[in-house]
């Protein structure tokens, strides 16, 4: 089926000029994710995640970033789902921010490892007892043949730990996304888009070079 000629994009933005660009591309994704928080848009911290198996089989999936400093990205699941399996067969991941309202997205690439548990039991602390519950809950990934599994699992859960704080479970926790190249897209018109990408060499010092859209 063809898209309907009324569904179109307006591409027309400032372009992005490379003096503009900050040396360190923590600093940039800082001062884009500021910018996209502040302009309200819904859940601007929502990234696209993509992993592969060992065969190379992609997938893709939505995640929530929850923490980033020059370490990497963090994002949380259960260490039994399919992206931590496929990230336990092959760690090399992709994130991508869609922050098309702005005409702006940022790519990154790199590798993917379990953070410590003591850090994983930090945000699981900070979490509502409803999150924490339902990460008890559910046994991502597999079949469950209706939502009634979830709802007898979970009222299974409520009873099980209603006299004192839910523990943080031993299958689930962060992954933090050490990156080794971070793009910055910026849409213009007639589809000339502004690319960047900071590039990670042996020796620890970022590049920046620009990319043809």
């Amino acid at each position: 089926m063809k898209i309907p000629e009324e569904i179109k994009q307006d591409f027309s933005r400032e372009p992005l000029d490379p003096k503009s660009l900050l040396p360190d591309p923590f600093d940039q994704f800082e001062a884009w994710f500021g910018q996209a928080c502040a302009k309200n848009m819904p859940a601007p911290n929502a990234m696209s995640l993509a992993t592969a198996s060992a065969d190379g089989s992609p997938t893709v999936r939505t995640v929530l970033l929850k923490v980033y400093d020059r370490d990497g990205f963090v994002f949380f699941t259960n260490y039994g789902s399919r992206k931590a399996q496929q990230i336990a067969e092959n760690p090399r991941v992709s994130l991508l921010f869609p922050w098309f309202s702005m005409g702006r997205q940022v790519t990154i690439t790199g590798v993917a490892q379990r953070i410590p548990t003591a850090a994983s039991l930090r945000y699981f602390l900070s979490r509502s007892r409803g999150s924490q519950l339902g990460a008890w809950t559910s046994d991502q990934s597999s079949v469950i043949s209706s939502r009634t599994v979830l709802e007898t699992t979970l009222a299974r859960m409520k009873q099980k730990f209603s006299a004192g704080d839910v523990p943080l479970p031993d299958f689930w926790g962060g992954f933090r996304v050490t990156p080794e190249t971070i793009e910055f897209w910026q849409s213009q018109p007639d589809r000339l888009h502004d690319r960047f990408v900071y590039v990670l060499d042996d020796a620890d010092n970022w590049s920046i070079e620009r990319l043809a859209p």
